[in-house]
């Protein structure tokens, strides 16, 4: 098994873990709470935007946010996980953010790639428009599929959100009994 199958399988539990490291590291204020908040909310948004515009392994998704960027999903969990880091105001934190997304999701975005181009006759043509992971400015994708909330709930997108407040309320707990 190639490190790229590993890395999918253990990126859930492996964020469970990284979550526990995290709430014992953090050292949060309300004010570095409330900007962090702000930016992983932003994250949170951008994943249930992509999440109604993707029918996983059905048809390829270039419009909505795929538009932008071929991995919108990944893309609002840095978001996310760079308002976490904000909101924990410790350099520490934003160094293990970075090694796990480097060490778990550059291998699975590359195996999830390969699969969609064995899957779709134009993905080549569709990854020459649009960047890997960080968004353009311009859309480069075609197609005008429209939100689905369907899909959003489909794909229990809704975790995302609910993990988010749950992080947010328990720093948010830290701050009120440092107090």
């Amino acid at each position: 098994m190639d490190w790229g199958r590993i890395a999918k399988r253990i990126r859930v539990p492996l964020g469970f873990l990284f979550a526990a490291f995290f709430l014992v590291l953090a050292r949060p204020r309300w004010w570095s709470l409330a900007a962090g908040s702000a930016v992983a909310l932003t994250g949170v948004w951008i994943r249930a935007i992509s999440s109604g515009h993707v029918n996983k392994n059905e048809e390829l998704a270039t419009s909505g946010p795929y538009a932008y960027t071929r991995n919108p999903l990944y893309f609002g969990s840095i978001v996310i996980a760079a308002g976490f880091a904000l909101a924990a105001l410790r350099w520490e934190i934003a160094v293990a953010l970075l090694v796990l997304f480097a060490a778990i999701y550059v291998p699975v975005i590359r195996g999830e790639e390969q699969f969609l181009s064995q899957r779709f006759a134009h993905y080549s043509e569709y990854c020459s428009r649009v960047p890997r992971l960080l968004p353009r400015l311009c859309a480069g994708g075609q197609g005008r599929s429209r939100y689905s909330s369907e899909l959003y709930w489909k794909h229990r997108e809704y975790n995302a959100l609910l993990g988010t407040l749950a992080v947010i309320a328990a720093l948010a707990m830290r701050i009120w009994r440092a107090r």
